[in-house]
């Protein structure tokens, strides 16, 4: 491995960090309908743990609800357990053919709670960050060249790592911008 492949291996992870931090985010909801926050319930379906966007079709018919069609009526049942078990603080409510979720509106007090989970949710993504820095500074020494060119790389890898961390800092000031807005 050259130089240029360290950073460009380098850049690729941490590009997949954000994608993460980024569908993580998604997953806390802001009040409105939002059928990712969905994407981590798992329904058991016939023994085996299933996501549900495998199981049914989740639609947004109005602002502050979200639908979920079955594709077989039978898991109805285990869709609104699992939903409950979620801890999403979702009510489902079963009409025999699908399952309504009308999302509440966010106390004063769980918007706070909310923007500190994304929060930590950043944090992580700093920490993966750093740990990409670390990975990839082990990967220069391993090249042996000579000093001024390893400090060189280096530079160069925080300035990717103070590049990343930036961009995780915006969608952090983004995401809690979008919940603490009322």
């Amino acid at each position: 491995m050259d130089s240029d492949e360290i950073l460009l291996d380098i850049t690729d992870k941490m590009e997949k960090t954000i994608e993460n931090l980024r569908k993580r985010f998604a997953t806390v909801r802001a009040g409105r309908a939002n059928p990712s926050s969905l994407d981590g319930v798992m329904v058991e379906y016939y023994g085996v743990m299933t996501p549900l966007k495998q199981l049914a079709t989740i639609s947004v018919p109005e602002a502050r609800q979200l639908l979920i069609k079955p594709f077989d009526k039978s898991s109805l049942a285990a869709i609104e357990k699992a939903i409950l078990a979620s801890n999403l603080g979702y009510k489902p409510g079963n009409d025999g053919e699908t399952i309504r979720i009308v999302i509440p509106e966010l106390t004063e007090e769980r918007r706070k709670e909310l923007a500190k989970q994304v929060k930590a949710i950043s944090e992580e993504a700093k920490v993966s960050v750093r740990n990409i820095r670390h990975d990839g500074l082990e990967d220069v020494k391993k090249l042996e060249m000579p000093e001024d060119e390893e400090k060189g790389m280096e530079k160069d890898i925080q300035d990717l790592v103070n590049e990343y961390n930036k961009k995780i800092e915006d969608a952090l000031k983004e995401k809690e911008q979008e919940l603490l807005t009322v």
